[in-house]
């Protein structure tokens, strides 16, 4: 770099307007776009100045060199910094998205197939996209609540810069807080939707990694909150309804933050929210974390997507605190209510807005179409309102969260939901027990000796408090072997699909038969175990003692009325008519009769069994009617020869049904049918009963498969020929007898 030296003299003879002139265009004439590529220094009494200018980059305007006017919202649209993403990002599935993977990869690897081989596959391709679909939609229904946490925080989807360029005719960004800074995790902006102009307040997440490292995950500082305030306060001044979009796991909590005041910052917006003349509403449309969501989220109405949450601490914070891991994060999120179904059941949110199938990233377009019509619609209610009216509704909205009142009759739809209260149980000693088991025994054995009817009720009620018992020292055996949250969680699982009339999910089939396994295996050593063994097999005495004793009662009914039906006059009258008639014949069986005689014989006893099997079904039993007849029995004796075969297929066929009975899908479906029966008891319901029926019928269905497979089939098919012949060639001896 060349450098210059100027003498004092030299500067003494140049005349004061030189000086002037030189120094517009550089010193001594030298031009100043000059002094950032060269070097140079005045000296004078041995000092010697040095100057240098820094080059800096050039900014980077957002106004294309060669604009659209017609770009969708208008010119001013270029100013945005928020661009299209030149590369298409990344797909991200999730951990429960799994399963799905194997449905795409199949489709895909058809239609390569297809592609490749020129074959059509179409019916194939369909079939999987139906399995698909379907599979999509019993996922997507059945979400738990850390599965939402984890579609809120997906990185691929939209965020709030997304939503307003989908919904707005026209939007230009604000920046600033007017104090030496702009946030870019908060945007403002002014935008119009149907002719009608908002201002739109937003936490903005970034879309890749540079862009999130540039808005700070969406983590606010203090002036963006102070910018929001700023473009309230204008918006209340210019009268323009305020939407606010929540996406943020919570405020930037770092050192700077703190200096700069960003819990006056919080507090100050809330303070302000309150008192605004103008409608606000709020929608989160990711997470929504403590007060950095709140700072901008006091509105009239707040609405959730479907898949988003809104919380005081994240999951993993909240497992952190009360169960010391975070592994329990799952817990925490269904503990803390967190979901937009919960919190619109709290009234905290004011509606739910839908996502297509795999959340809103799925198709976000749908998405903004559906939060467009949501502020329309609350935007026609609320500004219908007066100044007054407005600002009631405001603070009406959360005066009334949490409150309660004492004293109060409680809602039936509440009560439904609360915690039953427990049965406090009088743990009875094996000692006192004992008198009483003898006590009763007694009884009986007095009742046996008398003649006279056991004491039923004193067996029954006996029944009752060892089942008490019994399951009073299993839970005390579940609470030492540590295994009480498991059975609650699994026990609030299996009611939440029994309310909802759904099929169980077999990952938690899976979760009992491990709890109940692990319970069985260390059952022996639990430190109760002996008198719960001792109470449960006096239990099973009593109960078989009980079951013997309502046998013993109910043979006593039938042939009491067996009696009655036989002492009837007119049966009576009939059975000593046909009886004498007999006699009168000589013929001591019933083949030596004459054709008559064995009619009237017959007609006789199919009355009185008519007689009967009405009686008998009025004590509640299924009744079957069986009917020998000699000629076929010895007729069945000459069949034998089929015997081994029969056999044979009978053993094939059962192990055909045990396997398919063994497999998980169908094993579930067998216990869910007998929940489902256990559930309707004597008198079930339509609903439980047509569910009962599809069940039953859907395991008719995969057996069938099986028992008419082709292989069984054709020997089932060759037997029966055998047999055909084999009846054919006896037919003549079998049409002589009916």
């Amino acid at each position: 770099m060349a450098s210059m030296t100027y003498s004092p003299a030299a500067l003494t003879e140049t005349s004061a307007s030189d000086l002037l002139r030189s120094s517009s265009n550089g010193l001594s004439s030298i031009p100043l776009k000059n002094l950032g590529e060269s070097r140079y220094a005045v000296t004078k009494r041995g000092a010697t100045v040095t100057a240098k200018l820094r080059k800096v980059k050039k900014h980077e305007y957002p106004w294309p060199a060669d604009p659209d006017p017609n770009v969708k919202g208008g010119v001013l649209t270029h100013l945005s910094h928020f661009k299209p993403l030149k590369e298409k990002q990344k797909p991200v599935i999730l951990d429960f998205e799994k399963p799905l993977v194997n449905f795409e990869k199949k489709m895909t690897d058809v239609r390569r197939i297809a592609n490749e081989t020129g074959l059509d596959f179409s019916d194939q391709i369909i079939l999987l996209e139906n399995k698909y679909q379907q599979a999509l939609k019993d996922l997507y229904t059945h979400l738990t609540p850390i599965q939402r946490v984890n579609i809120a925080r997906h990185p691929n989807r939209p965020t709030f810069l997304d939503h307003v360029f989908s919904m707005t005719d026209k939007f230009v960004e604000l920046h600033g807080d007017r104090s030496g800074y702009d946030d870019p995790a908060i945007v403002t902006g002014l935008g119009t939707i149907d002719g009608r102009q908002y201002m739109f307040i937003g936490q903005q997440k970034g879309r890749n990694t540079k862009e999130n490292i540039q808005r700070n995950f969406g983590m606010p500082t203090p002036h963006g909150y102070r910018k929001a305030l700023r473009m309230m306060y204008y918006a209340d001044h210019h009268g323009f309804p305020i939407v606010t979009f929540i996406d943020t796991p919570g405020a930037y909590a770092d050192l700077k933050s703190e200096e700069l005041g960003q819990g006056e910052a919080i507090a100050h917006n809330l303070r302000t929210m309150f008192g605004l003349k103008v409608p606000i509403v709020s929608i989160v449309i990711g997470e929504g974390g403590s007060g950095g969501a709140l700072a901008i989220g006091c509105a009239n109405k707040l609405f959730m997507l479907e898949n988003a949450v809104f919380y005081v601490a994240s999951p993993e914070a909240c497992a952190a605190i009360l169960w010391k891991t975070a592994k329990a994060s799952p817990k925490a999120a269904e503990k803390l209510r967190i979901t937009a179904p919960e919190l619109c059941r709290l009234q905290i949110c004011d509606g739910i807005i839908p996502e297509p199938l795999g959340g809103a990233h799925a198709n976000p377009a749908w998405t903004s179409q559906k939060i467009k019509a949501t502020i329309n619609e609350s935007m026609d209610e609320l500004t219908a309102m007066d100044t007054e009216a407005l600002l009631h509704h405001r603070m009406h909205k959360f005066r009334k969260l949490g409150g309660f009142q004492e004293n109060a009759q409680l809602d039936p739809n509440k009560k439904v939901n609360m915690k039953k209260k427990e049965d406090t149980v009088c743990r009875t000693s094996n000692a006192e027990l004992e008198g009483e088991v003898e006590k009763l025994k007694q009884q009986i054995l007095k009742a046996k000796e008398s003649s006279s009817k056991p004491p039923d009720m004193a067996l029954k009620d006996m029944i009752e408090k060892l089942k008490m018992e019994v399951d009073h020292e299993y839970s005390e055996a579940i609470k030492a072997m540590g295994l009480k949250d498991r059975l609650e969680m699994l026990t609030g699982e299996v009611s939440k699909v029994n309310s909802r009339d759904q099929l169980m999910n077999p990952a938690t089939w899976d979760k009992i038969e491990k709890l109940k396994d692990e319970f069985n295996q260390n059952l022996s050593a639990a430190p109760n175990y002996s008198p719960l063994k001792y109470k449960l097999d006096m239990l099973k005495e009593f109960s078989k003692a009980n079951s013997l004793l309502d046998a013993a009662t109910r043979k006593q009914e039938v042939n009491k009325k067996f009696n009655e039906l036989m002492s009837r006059p007119e049966i009576k009258e009939k059975f000593e008519a046909i009886k004498a008639e007999v006699q009168n014949s000589g013929s001591s069986i019933f083949a030596d009769l004459d054709q008559g005689m064995k009619e009237k014989v017959l007609n006789m006893k199919k009355e009185i069994e008519s007689e009967m099997i009405s009686a008998l079904k009025s004590f509640g039993l299924d009744v079957v009617v069986v009917k020998s007849d000699a000629k076929i029995v010895s007729e069945n004796a000459s069949l034998s020869v089929f015997k081994n075969k029969v056999d044979d297929l009978n053993e094939e066929v059962n192990k055909k049904i045990e396997n398919v009975a063994s497999s998980s899908e169908l094993k579930n479906m067998i216990e869910l049918l007998k929940l489902e029966v256990l559930r309707a008891g004597n008198k079930p319901g339509t609903e439980s009963k047509s569910k009962i029926e599809s069940l039953q019928k859907e395991i008719k269905q995969r057996l069938s498969k099986v028992i008419f497979s082709s292989e069984l089939k054709e020997k089932h098919e060759e037997m029966m020929a055998q047999l055909f012949e084999m009846v054919q060639s006896s037919a003549g001896s079998l049409q002589k007898e009916p």
